[in-house]
């Protein structure tokens, strides 16, 4: 199909400085619509077009990315901002990686150190951050940590023997129990599936690497294999089977390696009833004012940065330095990363959360990213008071909508900023679902969460290229991925618009990005669609080229 680009978007006119050279001149770009009549991507994406999509534009690449590459060229090219402080809550960050060292936070008022609270904060030697999780790196679920509290009180009791003052509890009790026995189950099945399975290839790999020569093999090449035996027709079938799974069995070796250690993992701690993993900080989770604990080591306990990689990622993707030849190039410039660790291998704790919140306001950060969630909250009123308080100075918070495919107008995921009368708590808090690549149809991410009223827009989460532990980059996925690409948006706008308030930022994100009319597969399930517009409060994906003209006529 052929396009006019010119009914679509206008020339763009170079950006011109006035001749004071203390003033820019407005922009005169038009944004990007009508999307609608796009044709749809049907080749599929190259190796570098992966590693970038999330930057792409939907009008001349037809991939949904968020036209940070053409905002970059035409409208950015020949301006200068500010320095913004983006606070990262997460499981940590590995602040001496090659492509984010120069872009983390430095609390210049803390002489390193030295043990000495010296600006006074309350947290000692806090250079780059604050650890609230010390040398915690697994937990519970929250589900699990109210089994705990409330199995001694409620276990093999009916309801008929609870009284009336317990019912509450006795009821959360029952569906934590239900969850758990249910999570429990499926952690086992799907070890001992993989442990099959696994016990099954290694040796049909072994056996037909030595037959073809090779450890790397196509579908193609075993099917050429003339007059196998009745062994190897099974083998065959096996390994063709798994050739599904990965681009070659070695690789799917590991995913299967990858997916036993993971079951075991969450066996061990997400569900262990047994052990207090909090018992080390030595402070009580269920006390907001017991706040003397963590320490400033953000990257974690682990010597391989193993459990700052989710951090490590979300960091990359807002701020890894660009056009510096190496790695990567993240959403925003004029950023400084802002280390917070609150979020382990498991459930975060609302008390951390909380306090991680007012740390990162507290200390000068404009942007947060909050890129966890969970389904239980004991103490919710504490993460909802941060919440306002950062919303009453000024701080956006972008948050992760979740990865369960769930519609949040109808189960409360926790954080976010409605208590259980829908009202907003504060203006500044953003929720973000997870686009795919695939433009059409296929466009959200089947994991994402999505909801007319909780969700407010949708942005790049599928297979994302990011910065990871000890100079690596990888592809991760989730709606963990999508926030951080808005907090560089909101992050950029918050730099060049310095006057604008976080609430206008927010509204410049929901109500800039780019509609679509298309139906889309909601939750990976092809008989659950709506039309994009009607899965967000914006029912837009965020977009870079057309929030700056946005920020930049708003702020005038």
């Amino acid at each position: 199909m052929k396009i006019l680009k010119n009914s679509l978007l206008a020339v763009t006119t170079a950006l011109l400085l006035a001749s004071c050279g203390s003033s820019v001149a407005p922009i005169v770009s038009t944004p990007i619509e009508n999307i609608d009549v796009l044709p749809i991507k049907a080749a599929p994406l190259t190796d570098e077009q992966y590693k970038t999509w999330g930057a792409a534009d939907l009008l001349t690449d037809t991939i949904p990315g968020m036209s940070v590459n053409k905002a970059y060229a035409e409208i950015l090219n020949n301006r200068k901002g500010q320095k913004v402080i983006v606070g990262v809550i997460d499981s940590g960050i590995d602040v001496e990686h090659e492509d984010l060292k120069d872009i983390i936070w430095v609390n210049k008022d803390e002489v390193p150190g030295n043990g000495k609270d010296d600006d006074n904060n309350g947290y000692i030697d806090d250079i780059h951050g604050w650890n609230f999780l010390g040398d915690i790196v697994a937990e519970n679920m929250e589900y699990v940590r109210y089994l705990k509290k409330l199995g001694p009180k409620f276990e093999g009791k009916t309801e008929a023997s609870v009284s009336s003052v317990d019912r509450a509890d006795f009821e959360l009790y029952k569906k934590a129990k239900a969850e758990y026995d249910k999570d429990y189950q499926d952690a086992n099945a799907s070890k001992a599936r993989y442990t099959e399975i696994l016990s099954q290839l290694k040796p049909a790999h072994a056996a037909f690497s030595k037959k073809l020569g090779k450890e790397n093999y196509t579908k193609e090449e075993l099917a050429a294999i003339q007059n196998p035996t009745a062994d190897e027709q099974q083998q065959i079938g096996i390994l063709t089977q798994m050739l599904n799974f990965g681009d070659s069995v070695p690789e799917v070796i590991t995913q299967l390696g990858d997916g036993i250690d993971y079951f075991e993992g969450r066996i061990d701690t997400h569900f262990n009833i047994e052990k207090d993993f909090r018992s080390v900080l030595g402070d009580n989770p269920d006390d907001i004012n017991d706040r003397s604990y963590g320490n400033g080591d953000v990257d974690g306990p682990d010597p391989k940065k193993e459990d700052a990689r989710h951090g490590t990622h979300v960091a990359g993707i807002i701020a890894a330095q660009r056009n510096n030849g190496i790695g990567m190039n993240g959403v925003a410039t004029n950023v400084e990363i802002m280390v917070v660790r609150a979020v382990p291998d498991g459930d975060e704790y609302d008390k951390d959360i909380a306090l991680a919140i007012r740390y990162a306001v507290d200390n000068g950060a404009k942007v947060i990213n909050t890129s966890f969630g969970k389904y239980y909250s004991p103490h919710p009123e504490w993460v909802w008071d941060a919440i306002e308080y950062a919303s009453q100075k000024d701080v956006l918070i972008v948050n992760a909508a979740g990865n369960e495919g769930l519609n949040l107008d109808t189960i409360q995921v926790y954080p976010n900023d409605q208590k259980g009368t829908g009202a907003e708590v504060g203006d500044t808090f953003i929720t973000i679902g997870a686009l795919n690549y695939k433009y059409g149809g296929e466009m959200i991410a089947s994991f994402s969460n999505y909801g007319k009223s909780n969700v407010d827009a949708f942005a790049p989460g599928v297979k994302i290229w990011s910065t990871t532990p000890l100079n690596t980059y990888e592809y991760l996925q989730g709606t963990s991925m999508a926030a951080p690409a808005v907090s560089g948006i909101a992050a950029l706008i918050r730099s060049y618009y310095p006057k604008l308030s976080a609430k206008q930022v927010k509204e410049i994100l929901i109500n800039s990005g780019l509609s679509s009319k298309t139906p889309v597969v909601l939750g990976g399930d092809p008989s659950n669609t709506d039309n994009f517009t009607n899965i967000s409060k914006g029912g837009k994906m965020v977009n870079l080229y057309n929030a700056i003209i946005m920020a930049d006529k708003m702020s005038r």
